[in-house]
């Protein structure tokens, strides 16, 4: 069976974002870290960070420091299976620090450019449901949110 990897290209933050990541998520840690052998694209010097290999609780990622050619945007995110409004609170807070980005509906970009989708299981199982009504509810809801508000979910779903 094949084993899928994320590759992301950074300009040269692949180990600062590693690190960001890895002290976010539990289950985390940085495996690997290679330098280039001899000076890299526009302009990287020989010996800077060229590659950096982690798990994300489980999740083996690459990041590759490439130069500026090509940029991270939202057509890449990862989502973030959360259980609550506490773990929303904890990924949401962490990835929006120091420069991170609000979108819109669990959305948001973190300060390397990277796209997350901080999405609880509550709001899964509202938008999801045979109510289709209830169902149709949240998901308003939800369309007016930047972080998600698994209270305001759940009103909304029992009409509340």
């Amino acid at each position: 069976m094949p084993k899928i990897t994320p590759f992301l290209w950074f300009d040269h933050q692949a180990e600062d974002a590693a690190k960001l990541y890895v002290s976010v998520f539990p289950n985390s840690r940085i495996d690997r870290i290679a330098r280039y052998p001899g000076d890299g694209p526009d302009g990287v010097e020989e010996g800077k960070v060229m590659i950096v290999e982690f798990e994300l609780d489980g999740q083996k990622v690459i990041a590759m420091n490439a130069g500026p050619t090509f940029k991270l945007d939202e057509a890449f995110s990862f989502v973030i299976d959360c259980d609550g409004q506490a773990e929303v609170d904890h990924y949401w807070n962490a990835l929006t620090a120091d420069g991170g980005q609000e979108s819109q509906c669990g959305w948001l970009k973190d300060r390397f450019g990277l796209s997350w989708q901080v999405t609880p299981r509550q709001l899964i199982e509202a938008t999801t449901s045979p109510d289709r009504e209830a169902a149709g509810r949240a998901f308003q809801a939800m369309m007016t949110m930047k972080k998600i508000d698994v209270a305001a979910i759940e009103n909304a779903f029992r009409g509340v």
